[in-house]
This record gives structure tokens, sequence and C-alpha cells, in this order.
């Protein structure tokens, strides 16, 4: 291989990895479509047991009390607003990636079957462990 072709693969390989990390970016913080008034929606994992249901929603930056969490016809909706990080006056950003603004995220669970057990924010994840109910 002569190091002009070294250099090209190198290239190659350097660009895939910026292009997979910017890919998992997006996926970690999706967008919400323009036409709602919220900006973003937390990424979400959501787990299922015998017991009930557990869901976890990543909210860096977010106080425990500006977050509000209820109960729909078909699912759970979680909102708050994490606020844009407070800076030194006369500082300049250079990088804004996490998102920030007021959020609303929909999931969809048979609530009907489901009572809220615990509710907990702890090192910027909201964890939501719901029991099943009695049939």
């Amino acid at each position: 291989m002569t190091s002009k072709d070294l250099r090209s693969w190198m290239w190659g390989e350097a660009l895939s990895l910026m292009e997979q990390a910017e890919r998992l970016q997006r996926q970690f913080f999706r967008m919400a479509p323009a036409a709602h008034a919220y900006a973003w929606e937390p990424p979400a994992d959501i787990t299922e047991s015998e017991e009930g249901y557990c869901v976890q929603l990543a909210l860096p930056g977010v106080a425990p009390d500006a977050v509000s969490v209820d109960m729909e016809q078909d699912g759970i909706l979680i909102s708050a607003l994490r606020p844009f990080p407070e800076c030194s006056s006369g500082s300049r950003i250079h990088r804004v990636e996490i998102p920030y603004g007021r959020f609303k995220r929909r999931i969809a669970l048979p609530v009907h079957a489901l009572e809220l057990k615990e509710w907990r924010l702890k090192d910027g994840v909201l964890t939501l462990t719901f029991a099943r109910t009695a049939r």
C-alpha cells in the first residue's frame, strides 16, 4: 500500500467515524417536528417485567420540581423546561449540543392497568416505576 493509499484510507475512516458520531447524537436527542411548539424530546428507555414497567428519560440539567408527569388515556405525558445554562457575563458560546427549552414527551403505556409507584430524578435520569394493578 502506498502512502497516498494509506492517507486516503485513513481519511475515509475518519469521515466515516464522524458521520457515525453525528448520527448517534441525532438519535440521542431527537428534535421534535417543527409544527410543535416544543423544541426537543428526551430519549427514553422502557422496560417491562411481570411486575410492571420502568420508564427512564435522560433529562440533563432539569430540576426535579420542573418535571410534570401526567397520566393520560393512552399513556403518560412528561414535560418540563431545561433552561439554557448560565454563563458568566461576557462569555462566548462555542458550542451548544445539549438541547434546552420546553419539551413534552408522550409514551404509550396501558395506564388503565398500571399505577405509578415511584418517581425519581437522579443524576439527570428520570425514572418512573409503574406496577400492574389487579385485574
